[in-house]
């Protein structure tokens, strides 16, 4: 039984390896000669293993090369929020989640730091980011309405959830990002009145 859970570690050990294999490559193409002139046939080549490998571990396109777990933990934004302290709320959770990632995080990683480059470099990357960031809103509305003892989210919720997931794109280009992602929670938190 032993054995076969060391097998297993290895597996997922050499799917993580390749995942990274092929972003790592992916980023440097892209860097290197703009996201649409790179095929992924070329990342795949780059990374030395075959196209059917790279659709199995990406088969979402292209963009999704660039969004690889890497050094995250793989875990969504609902699923931080959702494991936030007792005693913490939703809109503090999601203001902690959001300060430790992309423009808001105060020292990012060279991995880190690259893609982000690349990201709000490339319109193509933004647009998937934006959609994949934006698919929160409704597991954070549910979280919400929970938090406000409702069974399901209301309209409010979902604005909410939805207001707060459009800081980063407002306080990303900020001149001081971290600065403006702490004042927008200040103004959700207290409201629009006397603005």
């Amino acid at each position: 039984m032993l054995v076969r859970m060391e097998t297993v570690g290895r597996r997922e050990r050499k799917k993580a390896q390749t995942r990274q294999a092929l972003s790592d490559a992916a980023t440097r193409l892209f860097r290197e000669r703009g996201f649409d002139a790179v095929t992924v046939a070329q990342v795949a080549e780059e990374a030395d293993v075959s196209l059917a490998t790279l659709f199995k571990h990406f088969p979402d396109g292209k963009e999704s090369l660039v969004f690889s777990s890497g050094e995250e933990d793989g875990r969504s934004v609902p699923e931080l929020v959702r494991e936030r302290p007792a005693g913490v709320t939703v809109l503090d959770g999601l203001e902690a989640v959001m300060r430790e990632r992309g423009p808001f995080e105060l020292e990012p990683s060279p991995w880190v730091a690259q893609r982000i480059e690349l990201i709000m470099a490339t319109p193509a990357l933004r647009d998937h980011a934006r959609r994949r960031w934006l698919a929160s809103a409704d597991p954070i509305a549910a979280l919400l309405a929970a938090e406000a003892g409702r069974d399901a989210p209301a309209v409010e919720d979902r604005a909410l959830a939805r207001y707060a997931l459009e800081i980063p794109d407002v306080a990303g280009d900020a001149p001081d990002p971290r600065a403006a992602l702490e004042s927008l929670f200040a103004r959700l938190r207290r409201g629009w009145a006397g603005a």
